[in-house]
């Protein structure tokens, strides 16, 4: 608990406070002005007084770079100055007066930032270093235009950009001035363009000039690994990625559009040129720079196949251009064997540009591959029109045939024997050969349309890739069970679509493979996935067997009934495995289709219903399947609706006794397993099936007959109700007998309400109120007695 002192007390407390905080301030400010007046006797300068808010102002540009701003800008204004003097006033002087003047300014110029940086004013020494530079440009267009005007521009350019680079190199290099970072890149970026301009100068051929672009690229890689200054590097890397870019495109384009051998080993030896630039570049940053060096030796790798590849493209048919090719990108996996002659970075940039090669080798292949897969759907709008000549016209149904499409096989089979026995590293071997086994598979599929054999001959060949397939998916391991058991699955729908042109083969395919299927399924592994297969093509085997036997579809549907009669057997056998569900699924899909196919029949579509209520009722029977005897019983119920209404019965009765009379018992039965069930629960579907339709009709029913019996029947639900205190066969029961009453009654009462005199209806209602008002709170007592009594009642 807190001491609280007197008001009187405190307040002695506060003023003693307050006293030595005044007395402490006083002590702190006498120290402050003795400190002052000791720093104003050293410094000889008065300070000044410190406030809180009193800070020096903060400059907003720091001094270095206010330097460089007027340095540049003073710079930029003395180069115009200096190029309108020589563009405007140069005609006014004599050539003796013109040479004077430039030689005197540029030199000047450039011998200024000697003592500047001297006295360390580097960046003014920068920026008259840069006049001067540019002033040379000047030298450089005047001596042109005074001296040696009738020269050719190009070739003077070449020359001048040729010089410059010299001059400009030579002093950045001086000792004096070697400080200065200006001068050699800008004789770097100088250096980009006189091999090029020479070539344009003496009219060579695209070659000689992409020559010349791929060799300045060398020089500019050369400088960019052998200068140490950063800014040099910089500079001359962006000139070997320009030129190297340019000279790159310029030689592959040239290898494209090759017309004989001379030309196209012309280009090649051009890509050949930038291959070893590249790949020189990357051996040196091997260490230092390792992604680089991989990229460049990737690049070099690929220029290499581009340039071998062109030369032989022109001298073999256009069908194996992509096989060479390829067989080059393969052989660059010799870095492979090269071990420690090769630094790792160049082995695994080359094995990338190999795997590039490869891949778009097979992208060339896949127009080919994506007709032989896809183009047998075809069939589907033509089934059984007539068997095709060969496997090629099955296959390309009514589109047109790829052309040089008979070397596919081939690069599919290269590229997979590649990744089945070529790839180092251990953990990508798995993946590596399950991407061989889909390569094979593919080629495998291809090679009949290639060839053009015979129509039965390519869906033998195909039946025998799938039967490979699953066999492989049963002896592989789980990685490429899974792959091998896809493309045996793919094979056996491709097959299935190929067998659509003739009837007879369409049977015996689909026999084929449903049997095939079903011996699969003997593996474990494979059940679920191939016995709901099996089942699928046994379904379609019998729905083709009766479309052969010009059966009516409606007949049809009790064979497919053979398909969900023989899952609903096999299932149990299946005990618990990943298999039971999926051919349960087959089976009911089965089911689901013969109900369509049926549907056009009434009676039969009733008796296709009940043997599925048969078959989901012996499904029921398993003790994991309990829930599956209310689909049995709906199939039932369904099965009866649908003869009564191809029996044209309209009597609403014998739709709802055939459904509430089993509910009706198996809510009895319900309630004595368990007598604490509810009875709306156990008796209010099948009361509500049995009563609520009649009651619909016994109300625009004009005869007597109807209402009588629901009468009788609603009596007798009540007092069942009453006798065994159960709520909802008395509510049922009692309202249907209210409402049933009432509708006998009604027209008595319309013939009563006619009789009396129009006042009557008022003051009998007006009695009533008052009646009911008087006896208000009795009427309470009765609807709450009511009320107990249905509460206690179950």
């Amino acid at each position: 608990m807190t001491h609280q002192p007197p008001p009187a007390e405190e307040l002695r407390l506060l003023d003693a406070e307050l006293s030595r905080l005044d007395a402490r301030r006083a002590q702190l400010l006498t120290r402050r002005a003795w400190l002052v007046a000791a720093l104003q006797q050293m410094q000889g300068s008065p300070l000044p007084a410190a406030h809180p808010s009193a800070a020096p102002p903060r400059p907003e540009t720091a001094a270095p770079s206010v330097q460089n701003v007027l340095l540049v800008l003073g710079g930029v204004l003395l180069t115009l100055a200096a190029a309108v003097f020589t563009l405007v006033s140069w005609g006014e002087m004599g050539i003796t007066g013109r040479a004077l003047v430039l030689g005197a300014v540029t030199l000047a110029t450039l011998l200024a930032p000697v003592p500047l940086l001297k006295r360390g004013l580097r960046s003014t020494a920068e920026a008259v270093a840069g006049l001067g530079l540019a002033l040379t440009v000047l030298d450089a267009y005047a001596l042109h235009e005074a001296a040696l005007g009738g020269t050719d521009g190009t070739l003077y350019a070449a020359a001048a950009s040729a010089a410059l680079a010299l001059v400009w190199a030579a002093y950045g290099l001086l000792p004096a001035v070697g400080a200065l970072r200006l001068p050699l890149p800008c004789a770097v970026a100088a250096a980009q363009s006189p091999l090029t301009l020479w070539a344009l100068a003496a009219d060579a051929g695209p070659h000689t000039v992409t020559a010349a672009l791929l060799v300045t690229a060398g020089l500019d890689a050369l400088v960019a690994l052998r200068m140490p200054a950063v800014a040099v590097r910089i500079c001359a890397l962006v000139g070997a990625y320009g030129t190297g870019g340019f000279g790159v495109s310029a030689a592959g384009w040239l290898s494209l559009t090759a017309g004989g051998p001379v030309a196209a080993a012309r280009a090649g030896a051009l890509l050949v040129l930038a291959a070893a630039i590249a790949l020189g570049a990357a051996w040196r940053l091997a260490g230092p720079a390792r992604r680089h060096a991989l990229g460049l030796a990737a690049l070099s790798g690929l220029l290499t196949v581009g340039a071998l590849g062109g030369v032989a493209r022109t001298g073999v048919p256009a069908a194996w251009t992509v096989p060479v090719h390829l067989a080059l990108g393969i052989a660059l996996l010799a870095a492979l064997r090269a071990g420690r002659l090769l630094p790792d970075a160049i082995r695994h940039g080359l094995l990338w540009a190999s795997a590039a090669v490869q891949g778009l080798a097979l992208l060339s292949v896949l127009p080919v591959a994506a007709l032989v897969v896809l183009g047998p759907a075809g069939w589907l709008g033509r089934i059984w029109s007539g068997a095709p000549s060969d496997a090629r016209a099955a296959v390309a149904v009514d589109a047109p045939w790829p052309p040089d499409a008979v070397t596919a096989p081939l690069v599919l089979l290269a590229v997979a024997a590649v990744l089945g026995w070529a790839v180092p590293a251990e953990q990508w071997r798995p993946r590596a050969r399950t991407g061989a086994l889909g390569l094979v598979w593919a080629a495998a599929l291809l090679l009949p349309a290639i060839v053009s054999i015979p129509y039965l001959a390519g869906l033998a060949v195909l039946a025998v890739v799938a039967a490979a397939a699953l066999y492989l998916a049963r002896t592989t391991l789980a990685g490429a069970r899974i792959t091998a058991l896809v493309l045996a699955l793919l094979t056996t729908a491709d097959l299935t679509l190929l067998s659509l042109a003739s009837r007879s083969v369409t049977l015996v395919v689909l026999a084929l493979l449903t049997a095939l299927l079903a011996a699969a399924s003997w593996h474990a592994p494979l059940t679920p996935f191939t016995a709901p297969a099996a089942l699928v093509y046994g379904t379609a085997l019998v729905s083709a067997a009766g479309a052969a036997a010009d059966w009516p579809p409606a007949r049809t549907a009790l064979l497919v009934l053979l398909v969900p009669a023989v899952a609903a057997v096999l299932a149990p056998r299946l005990g618990g495995s990943r298999a039971t569900v999926p051919v349960e699924a087959a089976g009911a899909a089965a089911a689901l289709l013969a109900a369509g196919l049926a549907v056009t029949d009434p009676p039969l579509l009733a008796l296709v219903l009940a043997l599925c209520g048969v078959i989901a009722a012996g499904t029921a029977l398993r003790p994991d399947r309990r829930p599956v005897g209310y689909a049995a019983t709906a199939l039932f119920v369904l099965a009866a609706w649908v003869r009564l209404a191809a029996w044209q019965v309209g009597t609403p009765e014998a739709y709802t006794l055939p459904v509430s009379v089993p509910a009706l018992l198996i809510g009895m039965l319900h309630r004595r397993r368990d007598p604490r069930a509810s009875s709306w629960g156990a008796y209010g579907p099948g009361l509500a099936a049995t009563l609520l339709p009649s009651l619909a009709v016994a109300w625009s029913d004009p005869h007597w007959t109807r209402p009588l019996l629901l009468g009788a029947a609603a009596l007798a639900v009540t007092l069942l109700g009453a006798r065994h205190r159960l709520q909802a066969p008395l509510v049922f029961g009692g309202t249907v007998l209210a409402l049933v009453t009432l509708h006998e009654l009604a027209p008595y009462v319309v013939q009563v309400t006619g009789a009396l005199p129009r006042w009557a209806p008022p003051a009998l209602a007006g009695l009533l109120l008052l009646a009911l008002g008087a006896t208000y709170e009795q009427r309470l007592r009765d609807v709450r007695r009511v009320r107990d009594v249905l509460g206690r009642m179950n």
